[in-house]
């Protein structure tokens, strides 16, 4: 019985000791969004793990970093960055603590509301974007409305 309680407290003090990763990703995330805000596109592209993909708000974009370095270090090389404000974010882990995936509602001076998700995975023990969607949410009431306006865009 004196080795089962042993047992049982040992794995409970294991799993307690587990680290909670999502405050450093939270951390992670905010410094990605702070050095594109600033246009320091060396800091900002440095969140990204070498093979990732960033899907942004056209169909059209869908990037690996190289591409999306290609496009955007032009605009931070001249000081133009682009300003996120995260308003609230949900992060979860997998079992393994290697890989963790969220959601983000973002703030936009340009866009209003606009919505992040993506992917992190650890590499040589850092936290890396491996993938990030930004997308403008539009409600349902507005959607038919926006689905014709992009049809007919497409058509001319």
């Amino acid at each position: 019985m004196r080795y089962i309680y042993l047992l049982l407290l040992l794995c409970m003090s294991a799993h307690g000791a587990e680290p909670d990763h999502r405050q450093e990703i939270g951390r992670q995330l905010d410094d990605f969004h702070k050095r594109a805000s600033l246009a320091q596109g060396t800091e900002y592209f440095d969140h990204f793990a070498p093979d990732a993909i960033f899907l942004g708000t056209d169909i059209t974009e869908r990037w690996t970093v190289d591409e999306f370095k290609a496009y955007a270090m032009p605009f931070f090389e001249k000081g133009k960055g682009w300003t996120y404000l995260p308003e609230e974010r949900h992060i979860y882990l997998s079992k393994s603590g290697e890989t963790a995936w969220f959601d983000e509602t973002l703030k936009s001076q340009n866009y209003g509301a606009t919505r992040g998700s993506g992917v992190l995975v650890k590499r040589n023990g850092e936290w890396k974007i491996a993938q990030y969607h930004l997308t403008v949410p539009v409600p349902n009431a507005l959607l038919p409305k926006v689905v014709e306006m992009i049809e007919a865009g497409d058509q001319s």
